[in-house]
This record gives structure tokens, sequence and C-alpha cells, in this order.
């Protein structure tokens, strides 16, 4: 049931391009939750003062896991140890850094019952937040192809299609918000 009315294929392709856009910055966002494991995305939004610039993190050292529970932080250059020290600090990811003169490590707490359903809930309201977007994008969309049909570029049936083309897109990316929430629920829950 694919409409092959250009205007509308560019409307349908700009739309799918944002919703795109929206379940990657699900993935990332849900990447920087800390969930009781280690993971070198928790530093993603760690921002470090590097000779007069904000750089990020992982620009200025080497980032490894030795286990679960651990984040090893290698600065490329000895020198940076503070300021790095200083930025996991004031980040507010909850995480004591531990400053050895060569490396910085990070551990990561296991998480409390009561933390882990604050944390689904948190994620929960993330994802609803996201599924909003994409209706959003949806009802622009639907905005657009109705003012075609209103121009007469579109037939009553071509904008039926349409909108069913543009629901089925919808449904496929709310299901792949839908996936990454029940995941990193899961996540979260494990103990």
């Amino acid at each position: 049931m694919s409409v092959h009315v250009p205007a509308v294929q560019t409307v349908l392709t700009q739309i799918e391009d944002k919703m795109k856009k929206t379940v990657e910055k699900t993935r990332q966002d849900f990447a920087t939750l800390r969930t009781g494991r280690a993971t070198p995305t928790l530093l993603d939004n760690v921002r470090v003062e590097y000779y007069g610039s904000m750089v990020p993190v992982n620009q200025v050292a080497a980032l490894g896991m030795p286990d679960a529970r651990t984040i090893e932080v290698k600065p490329w250059d000895v020198s940076s140890l503070q300021a790095i020290e200083k930025a996991i600090s004031a980040s507010g990811i909850g995480l004591t850094p531990m400053n050895d003169g060569k490396i910085i490590r990070l551990n990561i707490p296991s998480l409390t019952e009561e933390r882990r359903k604050e944390l689904v809930k948190v994620v929960r309201k993330m994802s609803e937040d996201f599924r909003v977007s994409v209706r959003n994008d949806r009802r622009e969309a639907l905005e657009k192809i109705k003012k075609l049909e209103k121009d007469k570029v579109l037939t009553q049936d071509q904008l039926k299609d349409a909108e069913q083309s543009l629901q089925k897109q919808t449904d496929l990316y709310i299901k792949k918000i839908d996936e990454m929430l029940a995941v990193k629920e899961k996540e979260i829950m494990e103990i």
C-alpha cells in the first residue's frame, strides 16, 4: 500500500529520519543510566577541561573495564589526571573516583532494590517522552500530507494510503522504543 506520489514520499522519508534520530537518542540516553554494571558509556556526558577546552573524557583517556563493577580511566597525559578526577566528581553520575597517581578507578556499587525500582520509573518516563516525540513527528507529517490533499496534489485514496504508511512507520519506531525499554528494565532489575 505504498504511496507513489513524490511529495508524500519526501514527507515520509523526512519523518522517518526524525524517528530514527529519536530511537538513536533513546539508545544513547539509556546507555548513560547506571545499572549496577560497569560500562564506559556512563562517562559519555563527562567533559574535562584540557588545555582550555572542554572535551569528552574519552578523548583524553583510555577507558577500560577490568571487571563487571569497575571502570578504569587511564589518561594519555598524566598531568590531566586531576582535571579528569575533578570532572568525574562534578558530573553528578554518583561515582567517587579513586586516583592512584596513574589511573582513576570507578567502582560501581550494587543497586538497592529501592534504587532499582526508582531507575525503572525513570526509564519508563524517558521512553514515554521518546514515544511522545515519535507521535509528534507523526502528527507533523499528517498535517503536511493533509495539506497536500487540500492542495489537490493527492486524491482521497492516496491520502488514506499515505496515512496508513505513516501509521505503520510510527508503530515500528514506537515498538523499537518499547523493545529497548524492556531490555533496559531487565538489565536494571538484574542482581
